[in-house]
């Protein structure tokens, strides 16, 4: 889940408490080269003020003309914007591309204080629309969904949560431009390092500092599939405490800092340990792409990278040979 729909579920619940009136609009069907994808959530108050997205442009403005217009829906009901070149070209939709929406008056707050409570304690939830009735209710979800959303014209399913996050042990220059990144990639981020030195001059807005040792960090997160974990202190001791715990874990992502000669000696370390080939298997080492990077931005970027093609199931192409 981006925290792009955290922000626009955030908003439409706070407007209505307000005694604002709300609508909210899903993409549920998309052809051709629609911009935005299906689940794509905005949220449109009384007065026209928006948040979130479904076409990153003119559906939008029409949305909110029939919003100020007083068109206002009293039942859920469905949209659909670009059927033809002309209206795809009036509306911007390129290439023909084609948007089917649901809209939905926002009735009141009880499941959306429940669902962002749930999704601020890392839960996955599953939120079911009844287009007949209006009624919206949340279920628990045991294994991630195959999908994020599921519509057959009557009620529509839509999977929120857990946000991406990425655990940074170490806090030198490199983590620190890491973090500023990933932030920007909308990744929950914290950082770890018992190093006092370090500890002392960190101060990065929006990464939360975890104190401890690295692999009791790694047990309090509890990573799940939606967390990346990076070790980048140089330092194997701490590094490696780290990685034992992440590699058993179900952490999507599990990176180290070196190069190919200390990461071959690190696959060797780990194996005295309690772990199997398949779980040392999965940690990418020497960490990122091939892009040729050296400083710490460019660092940065090829480590992102890979975890966003790791996050995406894109194969890692720039990646050299027995890396």
């Amino acid at each position: 889940m981006e925290s792009l729909d955290l922000h626009v579920l955030r908003s439409a619940r706070d407007w209505f408490a307000a005694g604002h009136t709300v609508t909210l609009v899903t993409v549920v069907e998309t052809w051709g080269s629609a911009p935005r994808p299906p689940g794509a959530l905005l949220a449109i108050r009384d007065d026209g003020v928006v948040a979130g997205s479904v076409s990153g442009g003119c559906v939008e403005d029409d949305l909110i003309a029939r919003v100020r217009q007083g068109q206002r829906t009293a039942v859920p009901g469905l949209l659909t914007y670009g059927v033809t070149k002309d209206e795809a070209a009036r509306f911007g939709l390129p290439c023909g591309g084609t948007l089917r929406l649901v809209q939905e008056p926002l009735l009141d707050i009880v499941w959306l204080d429940q669902l962002l409570a749930r999704t601020g304690k890392h839960e996955r939830v599953l939120r079911t629309l009844d287009l007949g009735t209006g009624n919206v209710t949340l279920s628990d979800v045991a294994e991630p969904a195959d999908g994020e959303l599921t519509f057959d014209g009557e009620r529509l399913s839509t999977w929120f949560g857990p946000r991406w996050r990425l655990l940074i042990i170490g806090a030198g220059q490199l983590s620190r431009v890491l973090a500023q990144m990933a932030a920007a990639l909308d990744y929950q981020v914290m950082v770890c390092d018992p190093r006092e030195e370090y500890n002392l001059t960190w101060d990065v807005p929006g990464a939360q500092w975890l104190p401890g040792m690295p692999d009791d960090v790694v047990l309090d997160i509890e990573p799940d599939a939606h967390t990346a974990i990076v070790a980048l202190t140089h330092d194997s001791k701490l590094d490696d405490m780290a990685l034992l715990e992440a590699l058993k874990s179900s952490a999507f992502y599990i990176g180290a800092l070196g190069s190919r000669a200390n990461t071959a000696k690190r696959r060797e370390r780990l194996a005295l340990f309690d772990l199997d080939a398949a779980q040392i298997a999965r940690l990418h080492g020497p960490i990122g792409l091939h892009i040729g990077s050296r400083v710490p931005a460019e660092i940065a970027v090829s480590i992102l990278a890979e975890i966003i093609s790791v996050k995406n199931g894109v194969s890692l192409t720039q990646k050299k040979a027995n890396a």
